[in-house]
């Protein structure tokens, strides 16, 4: 992925400014996944609440902000934003 084509992706997540820590957080309610594949392996990203760009990596902190994972920007292929900015989280289960 090219520099131009994730910060689009970041623009349409309605990703806000850095904060002191550098990651610039996702709206609340909102969350992203990063696809990445290397030399045949893949690995997906999922709920990412916020992100932080460092030349070509890419730091990506999850929800829980137990693990931060750092991935090199070209080895991200896709991205998906889930809920809508300003909607209510969805919960586990029915109703």
């Amino acid at each position: 992925m090219t520099g131009e084509q994730l910060e689009t992706i970041l623009k349409a997540a309605h990703v806000g400014k850095a904060e002191s820590d550098g990651y610039a957080p996702l709206p609340e309610g909102t969350t992203l996944s990063l696809y990445v594949a290397h030399d045949g392996g893949t690995l997906t990203i999922a709920r990412v609440d916020g992100v932080r760009i460092d030349g070509e990596l890419v730091y990506a902190r999850t929800t829980k902000r137990e693990t931060t994972y750092v991935v090199v920007r070209s080895d991200v292929f896709a991205a998906s934003i889930d809920g809508a900015a300003g909607q209510p989280p969805r919960r586990a289960g029915f109703g």
